[in-house]
């Protein structure tokens, strides 16, 4: 598993518009750059229906994605466009119909559900609009259970320190309905970041929180994407957020638009 993020040294040839914006030291200038080293996810020729018979719905169509090691993508479109499908497909949440997903150099389609569940739990940190905090468990202990799966020795040790790194070193012992939505949101991401993964995606993290609360979640999911070098893919709504990625991806109607094509 490459968990560097990588040099690029020509520009590669997939749909996309990149940040005009370079970041601290030329980060986003580097992204231009070519390597050795895998993609830290690749999709080729995916296609996914959703639905039977005459409910069936395309929502994936013949979709070419490499998104380097270390990079960050914004995914952003209209509703209904395909995003959160394809931010599962490259989670491994979703299986394609047709077409090859990489991600971290491991074929996904050769696994079967349990292999990709502990996969996941190793190289996958996903962070969902709606929290999905276990009720019956302590922040602390929501943070833990993906520690614990992975058998760590030390989880509640580590679970302690992800809570301090989001502002809750005094929340640990509540239960997620004794915390706001934000708290909720920052636990959410500290056990999406507690294992170290590799690739940590996002599907509109802000979406059920107020615009400052938002911004707050905002600066803790770049600052543990900056901090450990992880590959983030952010799926939202909102434009000015998407452009703090190295770069944006917009779909439309399932298929990922290229530049001579976007409105």
């Amino acid at each position: 598993m490459v968990t560097q993020p990588g040099r690029w040294t020509g520009r590669p040839a997939f749909p996309y518009d990149r940040s005009a914006s370079a970041g601290p030291g030329g980060t986003k200038d580097r992204m231009n750059d070519t390597s050795n080293h895998p993609p830290a996810i690749r999709l080729s020729g995916v296609n996914l229906s959703l639905g039977r018979d005459a409910a069936r719905v395309h929502i994936l169509k013949d979709i070419d994605l490499h998104i380097g090691t270390g990079e960050a993508v914004g995914l952003v479109g209209p509703s209904g466009s395909g995003k959160s499908t394809l931010l599962m497909v490259a989670a491994g949440l979703e299986r394609p119909d047709t077409g090859a997903v990489f991600v971290a150099g491991e074929d996904l389609g050769r696994l079967d559900e349990d292999a990709l569940a502990r996969f996941r739990g190793r190289h996958v940190g996903i962070v969902f609009q709606s929290f999905h905090l276990i009720p019956t468990m302590t922040a602390l202990e929501n943070v833990a259970v993906p520690l614990e799966l992975a058998g760590s020795p030390d989880a509640f040790e580590r679970a302690a320190q992800e809570l301090a790194s989001v502002g809750l070193r005094d929340r640990v012992n509540h239960y997620p309905a004794e915390l706001s939505g934000g708290e909720q949101q920052r636990v959410a991401l500290a056990r999406a970041l507690a294992p170290h993964p590799a690739i940590l995606v996002a599907d509109e993290p802000t979406g059920n929180l107020d615009e400052s609360t938002g911004r707050e979640i905002i600066e803790l999911l770049f600052a543990g994407h900056e901090k450990r070098a992880t590959t983030l893919v952010l799926v939202t709504h909102d434009m000015a957020l998407a452009q703090r990625c190295d770069r944006v991806v917009r779909l439309r109607s399932g298929r990922i638009e290229t530049p001579e094509t976007v409105a």
